[in-house]
This record gives C-alpha cells, sequence and structure tokens, in this order.
C-alpha cells in the first residue's frame, strides 16, 4: 500500500499499538493515550474490569475467573476483539463522541517492518470496528525516525533501532526510504525472560516479571562495571516459600547476552547490505536508539563497541513512533516520499 504525506495529512488519528503499551494521538491535541495494551476480563461474564496501569497492577495476582490478555504480540494484533474493546476503553468517552460526529475520520497506524498482510488486515479492521472510514499504515522505522528528528529526506544515511517488546526493527534509511532493514524477534521481553531464566536454573528462584526491575537498575547504576548486587524477592522452586536472594550483577549481563547478541546480528546484516557510501555517513552521524526497550542496560555499550559508532538513544524513545506520526498528520514533516508497506 503506497502511503503518500498528502494521505496522511486527512488523517485525525495516529495509533502506535505496541505489544507492551498503546499510543494514541490526536490532530491538535498530542499525545492522548500512552497505557499498557493490558487488559482484565472476567471470562465468566466477558465484562472488561480494567485496562492499562490498573490490569497491568493485576496481572499474576487474580483469581481463576479474571483473566489478564495481552492483544497484541510481537506488533501483531492477535485478537482483534480485545484490541477494540482496549481501545475503546483507553480513548474515554469524549474522543469517542468525536470520532462518531466524524463521518469521514481517518486514523494512521504504526505497523513493524515487513508485516504480512495478515497483520495488516487485522489493524485495519481493529480501527474500523471503531469507526474509522480509512485507514493507512505506515512503517514504525519511518515514523520513529521522524520522531527522533533525524533528517530522513537528506541523500545522507541514517540508521534507526527500534527496541519494541516483541520485536527490534533495524532500517538505514536515505532519501525518505528503507535502504536495508531487518526485523529480530527479540525485544524487551526476551531480555526479562533471559534474566527469569537465570534466576530459575541458578538461584532456584521463581521470579514474577515485575521483580526484573530491580535488575534493570542495578545495571543502570553499575554501568559498564560489571560488578554490585542486589537483593531479588520470589519464591523457592522447592518449597513454595517466599525467599530472596542477591544477585550479582555480572551474572546477569551475562545472562542477558545471548538476546542482546541477537540484536547485533541484525544490525550487523543490515550494515553488510548497505552500499559503502551510506555505511561511510554512518561512522560520522551515528547509530539512534528507540522504542520502550531502548533503555535497557547495556544495549547502548555493546552496539558501540560492537561497531565502533557513535550510538545516541532518543530523548523520548517509547513514543517516538507515535510522535512522528503525529507530526506527518500533522503536516509538520518535509515533503519526502513514504515506503509503500510490504505487501
Amino acid at each position: 500500500m503506497t502511503i503518500s504525506l498528502a494521505h496522511l495529512r486527512r488523517c485525525s488519528t495516529a495509533v502506535d499499538l505496541g505489544a507492551a503499551r498503546t499510543r494514541v494521538y490526536v490532530k491538535n491535541q498530542g499525545l492522548v493515550v500512552d497505557a499498557p495494551t493490558v487488559a482484565a476480563v472476567n471470562i465468566r461474564t466477558g465484562a472488561m474490569l480494567a485496562v492499562g496501569d490498573q490490569a497491568e497492577l493485576m496481572d499474576g495476582r487474580t483469581p481463576d475467573y479474571i483473566r489478564v490478555v495481552r492483544p497484541v504480540s510481537g506488533g501483531t494484533i492477535v485478537d482483534i476483539d480485545m484490541a477494540q474493546r482496549l481501545l475503546r476503553h483507553l480513548v474515554g468517552d469524549k474522543l469517542r463522541k468525536s470520532w462518531r460526529r466524524r463521518r469521514s475520520m481517518r486514523a494512521a497506524v504504526c505497523l513493524p517492518y515487513g508485516s504480512q498482510p495478515l497483520s495488516q488486515r487485522a489493524a485495519v479492521e481493529t480501527l474500523t470496528g471503531l469507526g474509522a472510514r480509512q485507514v493507512e499504515l505506515v512503517d514504525t522505522l519511518i515514523a520513529a525516525a521522524v520522531g527522533c528528528g533525524l533528517p530522513v529526506e537528506h541523500p545522507e544515511a541514517t540508521m534507526i533501532v527500534v527496541c519494541g517488546a516483541g520485536t527490534t526493527q533495524v532500517a538505514v534509511l536515505s532519501l525518505g526510504s528503507i535502504v536495508a532493514a531487518e526485523t529480530v524477534p527479540v525485544g524487551g521481553n526476551a531480555i526479562d525472560h533471559a534474566v527469569i531464566q537465570h534466576l530459575r536454573l541458578h538461584h532456584e528462584l521463581m521470579l514474577p516479571g515485575r521483580g526484573v526491575r530491580p535488575l534493570h537498575l542495578l545495571l543502570s547504576t553499575t554501568g559498564g562495571l560489571a560488578q554490585g548486587s542486589t537483593e531479588v524477592h520470589g519464591r523457592d522452586l522447592h518449597s513454595g516459600q517466599a525467599r530472596s536472594v542477591n544477585v550479582d550483577a555480572e551474572r546477569v549481563r551475562h545472562a542477558i547476552a545471548t538476546p542482546l547478541t541477537s540484536i547485533l546480528d541484525g544490525i550487523g546484516a543490515v550494515l553488510r547490505r548497505c552500499p559503502p557510501d551510506l555505511v561511510a555517513d554512518l561512522g560520522e552521524r551515528g547509530i539512534m536508539l528507540a522504542g520502550g526497550s531502548a533503555l535497557i542496560p547495556g544495549l547502548e555499550t555493546m552496539i558501540n563497541q560492537a561497531t565502533t559508532m557513535p550510538v545516541h538513544i532518543a530523548d523520548r524513545p517509547g513514543t517516538c513512533a507515535v510522535q512522528g506520526l503525529g507530526a506527518m498528520i500533522e503536516g509538520k514533516v518535509q515533503p519526502l516520499h513514504l515506503d509503500p508497506m510490504a505487501p
């Protein structure tokens, strides 16, 4: 599907429906929704009990008849009905009424690079079910690059790495188009899972997903040095009782090395497919990190050491894609050619 800025300027809403968070940008209003893509449902009655932050707090703490669901996985909407219900609750009554008053309401949505037709159709059906008459599909890589303030319309190369919860997308852009790109099925969730598995195997401790956050803080404070430790609380694998262990930063770094290496392999594959002139540009301009998982401790340093290129993290990496898409629908972007979505 070929997208032009003229088509995008007719849109009134921009949506970034990610595996971790959902963000909605409304023309002339800015970012109006930024919440976890999570819903809590009573499976006996089908009633929606909570969405967003409240539903995320309930994860792992509910009785049998309450299920916490995530309708988006790896950038793909896996449950259209639940995604629609989630968006209805997140946008609120005021925004839904304004959508209903617009008979020709158009929406733009970010999709991962190389999305399959089934994924594209799921995104379109989700937004048309909310009242959109037309849905424009935009590559997340281009939207994030615009949101980071990269000069994507120039003939020089720019490289962006969008680190999401389910996937990591890597691309080199020039003249508003994608020169080379790669999608790695590794994101923040895989890195958290590697930490949880490390504690299970080496400390015989079952750790909930939220328990990984103190370890992130540990790695952030120790920086590039493999030192320091922190106490984490979980459930003993054999007795089932609550137990605490001290976890060393060096061991945590070793545990997350494998998923981080997969991201480095994706960056290397993209660089090998680029013309030498563009790679020379990147040696000076560096690599931009965006996405909610761009702040994973150790990622910036590993990329810098592997590529010997400067690595920069966007000011607000989590909202780059939706802010870039918002700039497009607001008409704040210089004329450029947008890549057609992969069929």
